[in-house]
């Protein structure tokens, strides 16, 4: 049976033509294909044989090694489109999230409540695995209370 089309090129000679290194050192910058991923936009990507494949996550692979069982690829420069293995470094989900710039980050770094009140200590409380302020708990507690404490509404006094 005759073969259908050209050969499928290898999927690290179809790579090179997606990246823009950076003879310096910085950032190989990939221009192919990006996923969806919030204002800086999302990782870059290629297909290969149907499958999507994370571009940084297959240049580590195929020039340092395979990543750990476990282990996410961090940016160190920051950069989502980034596929300079040099940049990257295998970490677990939590210090990867905490080495970041979201919600997760910055809440980890918080000593004190919005209020000023330390969250350590006595005052500290988990709640579903976030910390909680126990003043500031006790103090919404009490207000709730006590507006549920009011004069029920009886209806229209005419």
């Amino acid at each position: 049976m005759a073969q259908r089309g050209p050969k499928r090129r290898p999927v690290f000679e179809r790579f090179w033509e997606k990246v823009a290194p950076n003879l310096h050192g910085g950032c190989w910058q990939w221009t192919g294909a990006v996923g969806a991923g919030g204002k800086e936009g999302g990782y870059a990507q290629m297909r290969d044989a149907g499958r999507t494949l994370y571009a940084h996550r297959l240049s580590y692979e195929t020039l340092v090694g395979i990543v750990p069982d476990g282990l996410h690829l961090d940016h160190l420069c920051r950069n989502r489109r980034c596929v300079n293995p040099l940049h990257l470094e295998p970490l677990t989900c939590r210090e990867n999230l905490l080495r970041g710039e979201g919600a997760s980050a910055k809440n980890a770094v918080k000593t004190h409540c919005k209020h000023g009140h330390p969250l350590s200590g006595k005052n500290l409380r988990m709640n579903a695995g976030k910390r909680v302020c126990r003043l500031c708990a006790s103090a919404c507690a009490a207000r709730s209370t006590n507006s549920q404490k009011q004069e029920p509404y009886h209806g229209l006094n005419l």
